[in-house]
């Protein structure tokens, strides 16, 4: 079959930043890394993310643009010019995918022109700029849509590239696999993360909440899917590093079982299988731990203290 890639995030491993996932990605087996671009000065800065990936081998495979509201200001105020350096960014460090999320409703001029200069992006670049399901707000009885046409795109249509996220088709209370079947043959990049639809964005462990992520991901490997699938949930609440990597190992092991990889054995030659797979032991010793990687990677960090 078809290998398809399964990367980290750099938002898996908050509030540790964006050196710690390679590092993560690295020991437990990941095939490359996702990039979410915001505040952590190295996630900005891709010299410093080529170093990481060097010293890890661990390939940028995605950026994801600065499109949260926490990320209004970074690279620019102008969401054109912030969308356009996110894809630059990409050639940089050599990633295939750019995931952005639709404009708001605010973002008046930049939603006018923004599915031109989607399309002239990825036919300048090369590169495929994947827009991503989002969700409608809630208060008591009344709903409310952010985005300046619709919380997904597909429904609008006219893009060449998706990403799904599971845990926004949670929070809208939508079905996944609806949202996959109309994104069709332009869906590029999905973001693994699980929840239960009670109204916040949870980014759970695949396999954690009410979303169909292995049948997803299960109808991915049949059907010859050729992106990437991240994963995206948050171990946050996490008391320590080594239970950060064994949440993050298990969900590696479920999305690869669920792709339908066969025979996967982990690295103390245990089998993987089971509904949400085995979890994968850390190869991280403990002189690693903490390392930045790389001279560049370590001053841009103190700066940022």
């Amino acid at each position: 079959m078809t290998h398809i890639p399964v990367l980290l995030s750099t938002a898996s491993v908050y509030p540790e930043r964006a050196a710690a996932a390679f590092e993560i990605a690295a020991a437990l087996g990941y095939d490359g890394v996702e990039v979410m671009v915001w505040s952590d000065p190295v996630s900005q800065d891709t010299d410093a993310l080529s170093e990481l990936s060097h010293r890890y081998g661990m390939p940028i495979l995605a950026i994801h643009a600065p499109c949260l509201i926490i990320s209004q200001r970074v690279w620019s105020r102008d969401p054109v010019t912030r969308l356009h350096l996110a894809v630059q960014a990409a050639v940089r460090v050599g990633a295939a995918t750019v995931v952005v999320h639709p404009p708001f409703r605010w973002q008046r001029d930049y939603s006018r022109g923004f599915a031109r200069q989607v399309q002239e992006l990825e036919a300048h670049y090369g590169v495929a700029v994947a827009v991503e399901n989002m969700f409608p707000l809630r208060a008591r009885a009344r709903q409310w849509c952010p985005y300046s046409q619709h919380w997904d795109p597909s429904v609008i249509g006219g893009f060449s590239n998706y990403t799904l996220d599971l845990s926004h088709a949670a929070v809208a209370r939508a079905d996944a696999l609806d949202i996959a079947e109309r994104m069709g043959a332009q869906l590029r990049h999905v973001h693994l993360g699980d929840g239960t639809g009670q109204g916040r964005d949870e980014h759970l462990m695949p396999g954690r909440g009410n979303q169909p992520c292995a049948q997803l991901l299960r109808q991915l490997g049949e059907r010859g899917f050729t992106g990437t699938v991240t994963v995206e949930a948050t171990t946050r609440t996490v008391d320590s590093r080594q239970q950060r990597e064994a949440e993050l190992a298990q969900a590696l092991s479920f999305a690869r079982v669920h792709l339908g990889y066969s025979g996967l054995r982990d690295p103390a030659g245990g089998a993987l299988g089971g509904e949400r797979g085995g979890a994968l032991p850390s190869l991280l010793g403990s002189e690693r731990r903490g390392r930045s990687g790389g001279e560049r990677v370590e001053a841009v960090t103190e700066r940022s203290v």
